[in-house]
């Protein structure tokens, strides 16, 4: 499967922890690359400093979907179950 055109979902959903050029400290989830193009494509796509998380999302029927739309509520779904886990007394300070 191939990339769908105008998408991005994978690089705005997901949290980024490793440092990504323009962005030395990663992306917390739902926050757009700075690395997306005008046309929601990748910048450093094939080069040494984009990130192994990010090599390691590839397009399929299951993480995107028919549609944007869908991508980023599967990635969101994947955020929230890998996130980690609050201790409880922070846990209940945020929830």
């Amino acid at each position: 499967m191939q990339c769908r055109d105008n998408c991005g979902a994978c690089c705005t959903a997901p949290s980024i922890t490793s440092p990504i050029p323009g962005m030395p400290d990663g992306k917390p989830a739902g926050v757009r690359c700075v690395q997306l193009d005008e046309e929601q494509r990748c910048r450093i796509f094939g080069r040494p400093e984009r990130p192994a998380f990010c090599g390691g999302l590839q397009p399929s029927i299951e993480m995107c979907g028919s549609s944007r739309e869908q991508a980023i509520r599967w990635l969101d779904e994947l955020e929230r179950a890998t996130a980690p886990s609050l201790p409880c007394s922070l846990s209940k300070k945020f929830t």
